[in-house]
């Protein structure tokens, strides 16, 4: 190393006296990389990594180093499909309950956090009915019987709700921890109906200039009425409605006024065929008055995923990475409480660590079990937190049972 610079030494000297410094040795690095010292560079990002997984900077150096092209292709140094391919008589099944290239064709997640669903571009925009329906919505059984007894039901016989006189209309309240597949399961219940969706946040409704929010409420709820039958997804209702009586500004108790007044419509007929669905994780925070009868009157917990659930949703989350005879059994016997975002993440930790590792001894190796209980250590289900305010609403709050499923799973899991 006599040729390197005197900057070079002296970066070099700096990252061994402090290694968990990313930025510095993020410096380092680049240096190294416009150097064409690219191996250097690499092993610098490797280190890096370990201490800042999540850093886009470090991935992005990672990618630069190893000479692969930007993101959207998989990188020629690590061809996971050829490598695959070169081992495929040697590695086995990539499942270890599987026949060999059993349970690799997945075309849609089982259950999911949301993230990603199309429909965000508008507010106004109405979703075309989707092919998505319970069916693909992978074990929560508690949770289809409940909507198909307590909603779909009644909506999909019309001969039946002519006799005993009921509307075609109707409001849905999903709650539960987050991260456990509310908007996936209200694109199955518009599936189902054979119904447009639109999804709503408060960023959709929000406006600075006074008035402008309750019109936007009420062009919404136009849209729905003139496409109809549509599906209306209120999503974090906490924010779109939460108690009036805690609010300080007079601009977000008009938009629950307004939505109120949406929600009840002039006339009975005026929201015929509009459904209005509404999620939150925190149900105690909504106003009352959206839950009276007429208007959100009904309502889920939607849980973290069960057991066949969660063997799903990794079964998804894995479908494209290089995985070697992984014991799904084990994985999903230590992710009891884990939501499906949850879930998501161990597979991505899974991933990171048998890439470090690649890169590391220069062999490119699959991911294994292993990796997957490793990154099962390390994640703590995010549902917990949400349980322990959960409990205190169940055990002091529980007017009227509007949560006694809440009660009656505590109880089931001891956790009250």
């Amino acid at each position: 190393m006599s040729d390197e610079s005197p900057l070079i030494r002296s970066l070099r000297a700096a990252v061994a006296a402090a290694p968990e410094d990313v930025p510095l040795r993020l410096h380092f690095a680049e240096l190294l990389l416009a150097e064409g010292r690219h191996d250097e560079a690499v092993a610098q990002a490797a280190v890096a990594l370990q201490h800042a997984p999540g850093d886009e900077a470090v991935r992005d150096l990672m990618v630069r180093a190893m000479q692969l092209p930007a993101a959207g292709t998989r990188p020629p140094g690590f061809d996971w499909a050829a490598a695959e391919q070169e081992v495929a008589g040697v590695v086995g099944p990539r499942f270890a309950a599987d026949p060999a290239g059993a349970g690799d064709a997945i075309e849609a997640p089982l259950t999911a956090d949301g993230s990603g669903d199309p429909g965000d571009a508008s507010a106004w925009d109405v979703d075309a009915p989707g092919d998505v329906r319970l069916a693909d919505v992978g074990g929560m059984q508690q949770v289809k019987e409940r909507l198909e007894a307590a909603f779909l039901a009644p909506m999909r016989n019309p001969e039946l709700r002519k006799l005993y006189g009921k509307s075609l209309r109707g409001g849905l309240l999903l709650y539960g921890p987050p991260g456990c597949g509310k908007t996936f399961i209200a694109r199955a219940v518009a599936g189902e109906l054979g119904a447009g969706f639109m999804s709503v946040s408060l960023s959709d409704i929000l406006d600075m200039y006074i008035g402008t929010s309750e019109k936007n409420v009420h062009s919404i709820f136009e849209a729905a009425r003139r496409q109809a039958p549509c599906v209306v997804f209120l999503d974090e209702l906490d924010a779109l409605g939460a108690k009036r009586s805690r609010m300080h500004h007079s601009g977000l108790r008009n938009v629950v006024n307004q939505l109120l007044t949406e929600l009840d419509g002039i006339n009975a007929a005026q929201n015929e065929g509009v459904f209005v669905l509404a999620a939150t994780n925190v149900p105690w925070d909504v106003d009352l008055a959206l839950r009276r009868p007429g208007r959100l009157d009904r309502t889920l917990l939607v849980l973290p995923p069960d057991a066949p659930a969660r063997e799903s949703i990794l079964r998804y989350h894995l479908r494209e990475r290089p995985i070697e005879s992984v014991d799904l059994g084990k994985i999903v016997k230590v992710t009891e409480d884990f939501s499906g975002a949850d879930l998501a993440h161990l597979c991505e930790s899974a991933a990171e660590y048998a890439l470090l590792d690649s890169a590391r001894s220069g062999t490119v190796r699959m991911i294994g079990t292993k990796d997957l209980l490793n990154a099962a250590k390390q994640i703590k289900p995010s549902s917990e937190s949400w349980f322990a305010s959960a409990r205190n609403v169940a055990m002091f709050a529980n007017d009227g049972g509007i949560y006694d499923d809440l009660v009656t799973y505590l109880k089931k899991k001891r956790k009250l």
